[in-house]
């Protein structure tokens, strides 16, 4: 299992943003597609993130629904059929909601740096601070909340949840 502590806030646009995060960030940018499939659950949040028609990863994770930093417990199985996996899964479980998006990661130190254009919803920031065994979830919230303030990301634009449960209240 890996933990991280992870932080969402919806920006203006990822063009305004851009410049602060290759400021800070000590890595090219990969552009990324992603095609999320949750499914109902009983705890925590299941997912499938597709890459392409072969590449695909499963995804189980815990967080808290807060704005601001949060610890998140996730494990991931790698996968080379993400679409027959996807359909045991639709079957057995149910989909709860799906999120398309186009991520460019950075990395700063230990932070994975994402500006995310989601379908439907406009653009976000998402930092995940990848913890070690050793690390407390303290020191990264510390790291988070640095790395927001060199951005001049503010409390207001900070998010709860999941960029599913997003896509859901826009469906309604």
């Amino acid at each position: 299992m890996g933990r991280n502590i992870e932080i969402k806030a919806k920006i203006g646009s990822i063009g305004a943003l851009l410049p602060a995060v290759e400021k800070i960030a000590d890595s090219q940018p990969q552009e990324i597609f992603q095609d999320d499939t949750f499914f109902f659950c009983s705890s925590g949040r299941l997912k499938l993130r597709m890459f392409s028609e072969a590449e695909g990863q499963l995804i189980s994770y815990s967080r808290p629904n807060k704005s601001g930093p949060k610890e998140c417990i996730y494990t991931i199985y790698e996968t080379s059929s993400p679409r027959a996996l996807g359909d045991v899964l639709a079957s057995s479980c149910g989909i709860l909601g799906k999120v398309v998006k186009r991520r460019t990661l950075y990395m700063c130190g230990n932070t994975r740096i994402h500006l995310d254009k989601v379908e439907g919803l406009g653009d976000f920031l998402e930092l995940e601070v990848v913890l070690s065994d050793t690390e407390t979830a303290e020191s990264g919230i510390k790291t988070a909340n640095d790395i927001l303030s060199k951005l001049g990301i503010s409390n207001n634009q900070l998010i709860e949840g999941a960029y599913v449960d997003l896509a859901l209240k826009a469906e309604e």
